[in-house]
């Protein structure tokens, strides 16, 4: 399957198109990640978002944010003026959230214990009866084990 999960910064803001058979919405935007490695350049990827997910994108979302994006990749081939070909990384986005400063981001306080506000019956105290035991059959003791299995 190809589906992926990636922390980046948007650093061109959306705009939004419209495909010219059907009007579906088409936002298209380009995200900015770190280098793998301290000293790695940063990489760029262009990101695009469809139908009502375009528009929301287009809405809510704009340079200097920084998004958790998930979705598919793809690699393109363009071909340059120059005369070559140029592989080109691009994104499919499915869902994209919105992602606050880590550092700067308040702490949230502990949840306090729930009070109970009524006496639990006699019943709910109790732990649940285990699940009854399959009742033996002619085949089961033909049939493999599952118990040992070494992973």
């Amino acid at each position: 399957m190809n589906n992926c999960l990636l922390m980046a910064e948007i650093v061109q803001s959306p705009q939004l198109r419209y495909t010219s058979d059907n009007q579906t919405p088409v936002a298209e935007f380009v995200v900015q990640f770190p280098g793998l490695r301290e000293g790695d350049p940063s990489s760029q990827m262009k990101v695009v978002g469809w139908g009502n997910l375009a528009q929301d994108i287009q809405a809510q979302y704009q340079a200097g944010q920084r998004v958790m994006l998930e979705g598919r990749l793809a690699m393109n081939v363009v071909d340059r003026p120059e005369g070559f070909k140029e592989k080109q990384v691009e994104m499919t986005v499915q869902r994209i959230y919105s992602v606050g400063d880590l550092n700067t981001m308040p702490m949230a306080p502990p949840a306090a214990a729930p009070t109970p506000t009524a006496t639990p019956s006699p019943a709910a105290s109790r732990p649940a009866a285990p699940p009854a035991a399959p009742a033996a059959s002619a085949d089961s003791a033909d049939a493999p084990s599952y118990d040992d299995i070494p992973f």
